[in-house]
């Protein structure tokens, strides 16, 4: 692979190359990395729900056994 970029310019390797790339595979990229915020929001909703619950019945808790304490 070295030897068919050997004699290129700088600017082919590293921009033209990538640009293609972009071009070529950019609606690939762009859904992958969309599938993968798309499941980090559901894994942070996920955690706010459940540490929501949490701390519901842990309140709910606290104050049903301070009322048995009467």
């Amino acid at each position: 692979m070295g030897e068919i970029f050997a004699g290129l310019p700088w600017w082919v390797k590293w921009v033209a190359v990538p640009v293609i790339a972009l071009v070529v595979f950019g609606s690939l990229i762009v859904s992958v990395l969309g599938f993968f915020i798309w499941v980090l929001f559901k894994v942070l909703v996920f955690v706010a729900l459940v540490a929501g619950l949490i701390y519901v019945v842990r309140k709910f808790m606290s104050s049903s056994s301070s009322r048995s304490d009467w």
